[in-house]
């Protein structure tokens, strides 16, 4: 079997699904939550969304979970009786278009250490590390990041506006209750570009979303992958550039699909472009059968 191609092959199929994934059912939830949508500020212009509490419930979670050894966090679990596996039930990331704060409801009870550096900011309590920090502000909602935007974050709380982010806020809220995870921009596309994989054959997957604007996705990972994602391009050109590359990128997947794996070729035809004008539309469904074998691809012979 040709090692290379099986490698490319598999990455190419990561890709598929972490295009929407990651960056990751149940009972009807609170499409987003009251409390954390009072914190965004102002200024964001991207916003993402994880439903935790139904992503843990998904098969994927579980598996990737249940496979992964994570000493270092569990440690962190230990020391300060925070894991953010269990304890977090809904995020919310707020980025401005160059930092992100994490806003964050569950289960907070957290063991600080005593050479914690504390400050006070507005009657809020933050814990500093340098340029960054994070604040409990009670036993179920906290907030962490740089400190400009962490700030802001409070300042947004305390002043009581409920009309903060209103057209981001108010995309979120139609996402509906089926899908854990979203996202929003009513910019460019850099955010979306900054948190994609690369592959280690040189190809800047990120490259296809930078001339993107207003883009969105929404993804079920109930059972498989259901997946859209949509954008605008400054120019029909511009569009149409996008929907080719990512045309190219599907068809490079197909024929680098393993030999000895050509179930995988169905992944590649649950993944369809559609151009509209200056709209690029890209859908995502697949099957659990699929999701399973990829990640067994992934994780390799020695995880049972």
């Amino acid at each position: 079997m040709n090692t290379n191609k099986t490698r490319l092959g598999i990455q190419f199929a990561c890709f598929g699904l972490g295009v929407f994934a990651g960056a990751l059912p149940l009972a009807a939830a609170e499409r987003v939550d009251n409390v954390l949508a009072q914190m965004v500020p102002d200024n964001t212009v991207n916003l993402m969304g994880v439903r935790m509490e139904q992503v843990k419930a998904t098969p994927l979670y579980q598996k990737l979970l249940a496979q992964q050894k994570l000493p270092q966090l569990d440690q962190f679990a230990r020391d300060s009786g925070f894991d953010p596996r269990r304890d977090v039930r809904d995020l919310l990331l707020a980025n401005n278009g160059k930092d992100t704060v994490l806003l964050a409801r569950g289960n907070f009870h957290i063991k600080l250490p005593a050479e914690a550096k504390k400050t006070n900011y507005h009657g809020f309590v933050m814990v500093a590390n340098g340029k960054a920090g994070f604040c409990i502000l009670d036993a179920t909602l906290a907030a962490a990041g740089p400190l400009p935007v962490l700030q802001a974050a409070l300042d947004q709380y305390k002043s009581a506006n409920r009309k903060n982010a209103a057209a981001l806020l108010d995309r979120a809220r139609s996402v509906p209750e089926t899908y854990q995870v979203y996202g929003i921009s009513t910019g460019s596309g850099n955010f979306v570009a900054q948190n994609m994989p690369t592959p280690n054959q040189g190809m800047d997957i990120g490259q296809v979303f930078r001339t993107m604007q207003n883009t969105f996705f929404e993804v079920d990972l109930r059972n498989g992958m259901k997946a859209m994602a949509d954008g605008w391009a400054v120019t029909p050109k511009d569009a149409k550039t996008v929907s080719d590359a990512l045309r190219g990128m599907i068809g490079m997947g197909r024929l680098n699909t393993p030999d000895n794996k050509p179930e995988l070729l169905r992944l590649w035809d649950g993944i369809k472009v559609d151009l509209s004008d200056r709209r690029v539309t890209l859908t995502i469904d697949v099957s659990q059968d699929l999701v399973d074998e990829l990640v067994k691809q992934v994780q390799g012979p020695s995880h049972k």
